[in-house]
C-alpha cells in the first residue's frame, strides 16, 4: 500500500496545524507571564518609591521601625499572590500542552491502527500474528500513557495542595513574627 499525495499533504497539514496550536499556546502563556511580571515589577517599583519617601520623612526610630513593619505584610502577600498567579499560568499552559499531546497521540494511534488493518488485509498468511502483536503493543503503550497522565495529574494536585499549605504557613509565621516584634 502506497501513500497518495493527498494523504501526504493531509498528514503534513495536520502536523503543521498541531505545531501552530502548540506555538500559539506557548506564545499566549509567555504573553500572560510577561504581563504578570511587568505589572508586578511596576507595582513593586512604585511601592518602593513610596516606602522610600515615607522612610525619609520618618521623625524618629520608632516611626522608622513601624513603617518597615507595616510594609512587610503587604509585600509578603503580594509576593505570594504573584507566585500563585505565576503557578496558575504555568499550570494552565501545561494543561493545554497535555491536551494537544493527547489529541495528537489519539490521532496517531487511530491512523496506525487503520494502517495496520489495511496492511493485514493485503498481508500474506500468517502475518496476522505480527499485526496483533503491534496492536497489542500500541494498546499497552496507550494504557501506560494514560496511567502516567493520571499520576502526573495527582502529582499536580498534591503540589497545588502543598503550595496552598506553604502559603498559609508562611502567612501565619509572618503574623506571629510581627506580634512577637510588637
Amino acid at each position: 500500500m502506497y501513500a497518495t499525495p493527498e494523504q501526504i499533504a493531509a498528514t503534513n497539514k495536520a502536523g503543521v496545524e498541531a505545531l501552530l496550536g502548540f506555538a500559539n499556546s506557548q506564545f499566549a502563556a509567555f504573553e500572560r507571564l510577561s504581563a504578570l511580571s511587568s505589572n508586578a515589577t511596576k507595582s513593586a517599583f512604585e511601592e518602593a518609591i513610596g516606602h522610600a519617601k515615607a522612610m525619609l520623612s520618618a521623625k524618629d526610630i520608632q516611626e522608622f521601625v513601624n513603617l518597615n513593619t507595616a510594609a512587610a505584610q503587604p509585600a509578603l502577600e503580594k509576593a505570594i499572590a504573584y507566585s500563585r498567579s505565576f503557578y496558575e499560568v504555568v499550570s494552565q499552559s501545561q494543561g493545554e500542552i497535555a491536551k494537544l499531546v493527547e489529541a495528537q497521540a489519539a490521532e496517531f494511534n487511530k491512523n496506525l491502527v487503520g494502517l495496520l488493518d489495511k496492511l493485514s488485509k493485503n498481508a500474506p498468511a500468517g502475518s496476522d500474528v505480527a499485526v496483533a502483536a503491534v496492536k497489542s503493543a500500541l494498546a499497552a503503550a496507550s494504557t501506560a500513557y494514560d496511567s502516567f497522565n493520571k499520576v502526573a495529574k495527582q502529582a499536580t494536585e498534591i503540589a497545588e495542595a502543598n503550595f496552598a499549605a506553604a502559603t498559609t504557613a508562611t502567612k501565619e509565621t509572618h503574623k506571629k513574627q510581627q506580634r512577637a516584634a510588637a
